[in-house]
């Protein structure tokens, strides 16, 4: 691992100008170059099965180790991990292209301890991309760090999140031309896990997801934005810099507060809607937190202004994207979607009347937060009750505002489940489309198809119609 300085907070060390001149550079260009052509020969674990492929193979992986030495002067604050890079290719070629294994230089990457406004990485390893490919195939990624001062403030000050990297996109290889806003070191190809020290995520990609989806679904649904709101579909930079505060809440909130032993029960089975409660319960808590944070006199201006466009994220994100991006199999942030707009249309601040939409922002931080506190109250009795007491109580409180599936068994009651089997014979009663869309957004969704498809591969750099990134 590598030992460093502390963090600088703050201070840009680059200017749009440099990050551009980066991503044209000869070195990077055929770096990515070698990789796109490197993945066809691979299998889906990584490897290079066919003997007759690896001279190419090796003719490759020497461009790409050629890219990476001659980038490495770019980035002396990844210095030992590009080398170690460099060792793991070399390694992975002499050793036949067997399952990659790229442990080394994982764990000498460590970005959340250069956590500066526009410093730059080049990523290179084996990997899969969070909902790109689940192939482990050489991805090339060139970021740059988004850290402004007041979210260095806040980091530093109540919402310490050591781990958390927000980044933007300079250039990529194609499985990060995908819905993939994530950089996770547990992607990676390697031998053994590790403890995992960051997670990065792309930050300009979700705002531009986001002010896309927002301006043609305001315009379906005939709603006024709020100027604050606006403002957020005008600007890159400034719906960017929310995201970043919101994700920062977000990510720490996974696993604080009173938690059911483990929020997500990891390599547990368990019944899709539960993940839709925990990430909904980490948006709504950076919800909440904005709410207080916009009307703390000690905080500053900035974190005050995004603290009021966090809490218009939140909603319009969720209740726009979320709910009618993906497949309808077990999309547990689909459901949280469907989640919040149903409640806060059945308490009465969000309006669908003669065609138009609107909302009573003036009572949403109440309504909205009334939600969380429901999660909240759920995960607090669930350490007094057994696991299928917990599933059937979240289910309940899903239910009671989302209306289930009328195939539904679930919707039946206890009475109607296999109680005393195994877990998965009660998952299995779970239909992969448990609480299907509303009449409202099966229309919102055909109208707003085209947009969404729209978003795969989106960075910050592709603008709106009409609009400045």
């Amino acid at each position: 691992m590598t030992t460093t300085a502390p963090e600088t907070r703050g201070t840009s060390t680059s200017t749009a100008t440099e990050a551009w001149t980066a991503a044209a550079d000869p070195a990077w260009l055929a770096l990515k170059s070698a990789a796109i052509r490197l993945q066809p020969l691979q299998a889906h674990d990584g490897s290079i099965p066919e003997q007759s492929d690896h001279t190419l193979a090796s003719e490759l992986v020497e461009q790409i180790v050629a890219g990476i030495e001659g980038l490495a002067p770019r980035f002396p604050h990844d210095s030992e991990y590009l080398g170690l890079a460099v060792a793991d290719f070399r390694r992975w070629a002499a050793d036949g292209f067997g399952v990659p294994d790229f442990l080394d230089s994982l764990v000498a990457f460590q970005p959340q301890q250069h956590r500066v406004d526009g410093l730059q990485h080049l990523v290179v390893f084996p990997m899969y991309t969070q909902n790109g490919s689940r192939d482990r195939l050489v991805e090339a990624v060139l970021v740059e760090v988004v850290w402004p001062d007041f979210v260095a403030e806040l980091e530093a000050g109540a919402y310490s999140n050591r781990l958390f990297v927000p980044i933007r996109f300079l250039d990529f290889t194609p499985g990060y031309a995908t819905n993939s806003a994530v950089l996770f070191p547990e992607t990676v190809a390697m031998r053994e896990v590790p403890a995992f020290t960051w997670g990065a995520i792309f930050a300009d990609r979700e705002a531009a997801r986001f002010r896309r989806v927002l301006d043609a679904a305001a315009k379906v649904t005939n709603l006024e934005l709020p100027a604050d709101a606006a403002e957020l579909v005008a600007d890159q930079r400034l719906a960017q810099e929310t995201f970043v505060m919101w994700d920062l809440i977000h990510d720490r909130t996974h696993m604080r507060g009173d938690l059911p032993f483990d929020p997500f029960m990891i390599k547990q089975r368990m019944p899709f809607f539960l993940y839709s409660l925990e990430e909904l319960r980490c948006d709504l808590t950076a919800f909440r937190e904005s709410v207080r944070i916009e009307h703390d006199d000690d905080a500053t201006p900035e974190a005050r202004r995004h603290a009021r466009l966090v809490q218009f994220a939140v909603i319009f994100d969720r209740i726009f994207r979320f709910a009618i991006t993906g497949s309808r199999v077990r999309n547990y942030d689909g459901l949280g979607g469907q989640l919040l707009f149903a409640w806060m249309h059945q308490h009465r601040v969000l309006h669908w009347t003669d065609t138009k939409l609107t909302i009573d922002w003036a009572e949403v931080p109440a309504v909205v937060s009334a939600l969380g506190d429901a999660i909240d109250e759920l995960y607090w009795r669930s350490i007094d009750r057994p696991k299928v007491a917990h599933w059937l109580a979240a289910y309940e409180l899903v239910s009671g505002t989302v209306t289930p599936n009328p195939a539904s068994v679930w919707a039946k009651g206890p009475d109607a489940l296999p109680l005393t089997g195994t877990p998965r014979e009660l998952t299995d009663q779970v239909l992969d489309d448990e609480f299907p869309l509303s009449m409202f957004y099966e229309a919102l969704e055909k109208k707003m198809r085209a947009v969404i498809e729209s978003t795969a591969g989106i960075t910050g750099e592709m603008p709106l119609p009409g609009a400045t990134a």
